[in-house]
């Protein structure tokens, strides 16, 4: 991995020695360093850049895709990239519709929704059949996106659900009345395999699975693998796992490049060519009700998950993704993770 040590550029000439001036010129005066040279300049111009991407647009999904981001492990991504790749998404010119149904209502506070007791939430539509669009929520700062908050009732809906009729297809059920135009929806499932869980699987047809870059990262997926097989051979025949997110991947670790190599080799296709750094920046943005996009659009978490958007959406309609573009900005990343990292 190349040095990003000179990035900025030299602070002293690189000959030791006084520097020679024609006579009667004001040596105060020198040649303008470009902006994109100093490190406020570049993250100014990657921030232009990605804002520019996002006002391209993507193709649109001939259907609305539902995807269930799902892992039991906790603290592997999955909120942060469920609120991400939303926002990229919207902002790439998507309709996008988040659902959060963790009851610790994660999503909902990273999206800046208000999600106290008394707000409608999707435990209302879960639990008391009540209509999807009476919950739904617009993000304020991302045209386009909407959430379906949750709130600490939804704590209670495990055992609420047990006695209710189709207690697995009651979100299922919430959705297809949905009546609003929707190219994706993403549904941010709670670390466990419960029957909240269980609903977001009979409702999607793709499973995403964030996979952190760190020992044991496979661990404890067989038992989600085998609910997913579960779920399609009895309730939801279209459910697969289309989609698997490295997180956390720091480039100066050996461990993560190993942990990149396993999963690849174990998922295949499955695995996005683009992977998430750990980056402060992605950490901070939740604390101010935004996400990375919106928080510091120029950060490398921010250009990832760009990116991971951008080939998700591309997939979906078959069309193959740039590999040298990923691997220009994987590099990016690894530089970016060298730096922002310590940060």
């Amino acid at each position: 991995m190349r040095s990003d040590a000179n990035i900025a550029g030299p602070m002293t000439d690189p000959v030791p020695g006084p520097r020679t001036e024609s006579a009667g010129e004001d040596v105060s005066r020198e040649t303008p360093t470009p902006m994109d040279d100093t490190p406020i300049g570049r993250a100014a111009q990657l921030a232009v850049e990605a804002l520019g991407r996002a006002g391209e647009g993507l193709p649109r999904p001939e259907r609305t895709r539902i995807m269930v981001v799902a892992n039991q492990k906790g603290g592997v991504g999955k909120t942060t990239t469920t609120v991400n790749l939303a926002a990229s998404l919207a902002l790439h010119g998507a309709r996008v519709l988040v659902i959060d149904l963790d009851p610790q209502g994660n999503a909902s506070t990273a999206l800046g929704i208000d999600h106290h007791a008394e707000v409608p939430s999707i435990y209302d539509v879960l639990v008391e059949s009540k209509p999807l669009s009476d919950v739904v929520q617009p993000v304020p700062d991302v045209e386009g996106l909407f959430c379906a908050p949750a709130t600490i009732d939804l704590a209670g809906a495990e055992i609420e659900l047990v006695s209710l009729v189709a207690r697995e297809s009651r979100l299922q059920r919430a959705i297809q009345a949905y009546e609003q135009p929707l190219d994706y929806i993403l549904i941010d499932c709670p670390p466990s395999l419960g029957l909240l869980t269980v609903n977001a699987l009979v409702a999607g047809a793709e499973v995403l699975i964030p996979i952190q870059c760190e020992y044991y990262a496979l661990e404890g997926l067989g038992q989600l693998l085998r609910n997913v097989d579960l779920v399609r051979g009895h309730l939801n025949p279209d459910l697969h796992v289309s989609t698997i997110l490295l997180t956390m991947y720091d480039g100066r670790t050996r461990l993560a490049s190993q942990v990149a190599e396993e999963v690849r080799s174990h998922f295949g296709s499955e695995v996005l060519r683009t992977s998430i750094p750990r980056s402060v920046r992605i950490s901070e943005a939740p604390s101010y009700g935004q996400t990375v996009l919106t928080y510091d659009p120029g950060s490398s978490g921010a250009l990832s998950y760009f990116e991971a958007a951008r080939e998700i959406a591309l997939r979906g309609v078959g069309v193959r993704y740039d590999v040298h573009h990923a691997h220009t900005t994987g590099a990016q990343n690894d530089q970016h993770s060298m730096t922002e990292g310590t940060q």
